[in-house]
């Protein structure tokens, strides 16, 4: 690298990445710094190995954090449809699924991945892996970024994309938060997002692997406060599936500040209550010699009948469904459309697909993604109180806020 136009980018993430190749295009040397053995990691396993590129629905309200509107004027320098003609001129095709849902033409991640690469080493940019960073200082107007092996990178400016501390295993281990608060950063609770509930119960073993199209919703002093519905997966420690994923942070948030809050699952989402009620009463009646487990056959999921019927309080499950009494029915009716779990927690970093919380938005300039604090320092990506909703939202923030603060950076030189 020259003397001169220096810019270090600690993170070859997304967010790095885009913004190693913006701030190169602007005419600034570019040094990327990457703890892993190749940059990338994590962007090959986004959209279950397709890469959901982007959301054409981005905007704050499917955003989280301190402050979500935050992202408007990050997304007013590159928002949806630069991103979209930035990767098609890497030879991106793409295509737009249900929701808004954006994925490459090839539905390879490595697609994404293999195209950001060739661009970063076409344009010139420095690439050294396995490369922990311990330290960030700045003296005077130069900025020193130390390795854990002493060695030290000297920059004009430095911008810190390390990911938050979901995935460790992709290098997101919460190490950027411990370079920025050296920094006089501060950060906000963080906690697991977009991940899989863990729930109260003994029985859920037996129900493991059991999905079936329904409605999910937190709940907090009896009042719904985020819901989605879709594909929903019982497994041996609780539940999983899109929806559940989706309203997860509200459950993340109940014991991180001690509120109570309790999960709702509707499994017969496609009826409201007086039709649950008419349908059960009318196989009860008509199936009046079968047993009430056999009475349910054929309305859901066979292995869930038992379960249910325990939990509603029916003892002999071999009793003729004829004989349920008023309270039986009501029970069995209410279940099957407001089923009740108590919250233990969630799945844990490995799991999550996205870290909620982060360095406080107020301590960053929201154009150009640079540090009140710092003069010199930017900061992108997921290390940022950011965080967004599942379907693509996290990579256009990551692309965003990296492609934002490249460009300030070689501007700011």
């Amino acid at each position: 690298m020259s003397m001169k136009n220096k810019v270090i980018i600690v993170g070859g993430g997304a967010a790095g990445m885009v913004g190693a190749i913006s701030a190169r295009r602007m005419g600034a040397d570019v040094l990327l710094l990457e703890r892993n053995s190749r940059v990338g990691k994590k962007i090959l396993a986004t959209g279950n190995g397709r890469c959901n590129l982007t959301n054409m629905n981005a905007g704050a309200p499917f955003y989280n954090g301190k402050n979500p509107k935050f992202v408007y004027s990050v997304f007013s320098e590159f928002g949806v449809d630069k991103t979209l003609k930035f990767f098609e001129k890497l030879g991106i095709e793409y295509k737009v699924e249900e929701f808004g849902k954006v994925y490459p033409m090839s539905d390879q991640a490595s697609s994404v991945l293999d195209v950001l690469l060739y661009e970063l080493n076409h344009l010139g940019v420095e690439i050294v892996t396995d490369c922990l960073v311990t330290s960030v200082k700045k003296k005077g107007r130069s900025f020193f970024v130390e390795m854990i092996e002493k060695k030290a990178y000297q920059a004009d400016k430095v911008i810190v994309t390390t990911g938050g501390n979901a995935m460790p295993s992709s290098g997101s281990d919460g190490n950027g938060y411990e370079l920025l608060t050296a920094l006089g950063h501060s950060v906000t609770e963080i906690f697991p997002a977009l991940v899989q509930l863990m729930l109260e119960g003994k029985f859920f073993k037996s129900i493991d692997g059991v999905k079936f199209v329904g409605r999910a919703a937190i709940l907090e002093e009896g009042k719904v406060i985020a819901e989605d519905t879709g594909d929903i997966l019982f497994t041996n420690y609780g539940i999983s599936g899109p929806p559940i994923l989706q309203i997860s942070r509200k459950a993340a948030e109940a014991s991180v500040y001690h509120k109570n809050r309790e999960l709702k699952i509707v499994i017969l989402d496609k009826m409201d209550e007086e039709e649950i009620r008419r349908r059960l009463y009318r196989r009860f009646r008509f199936a009046g010699e079968k047993t009430v487990e056999q009475s349910l056959i054929g309305l859901i999921n066979k292995r869930l009948i038992s379960v249910i019927l325990k939990e509603c309080g029916v003892v002999d499950l071999r009793k003729k469904a004829s004989t349920l009494s008023d309270k039986e029915k009501k029970n069995i009716c209410r279940i099957l459309g407001d089923w009740r779990f108590e919250l233990k927690g969630t799945k844990g970093w490995q799991s999550a697909q996205v870290t909620a919380g982060g360095v406080n938005t107020k301590e960053i300039h929201q154009d150009t993604m640079q540090s009140k604090l710092v003069e010199g320092l930017f900061l992108a990506g997921e290390v940022v109180d950011i965080d967004g909703q599942c379907g693509g939202f996290n990579l256009q923030w990551a692309w965003s806020s990296g492609y934002v603060a490249g460009r300030s950076a070689a501007l700011n030189l």
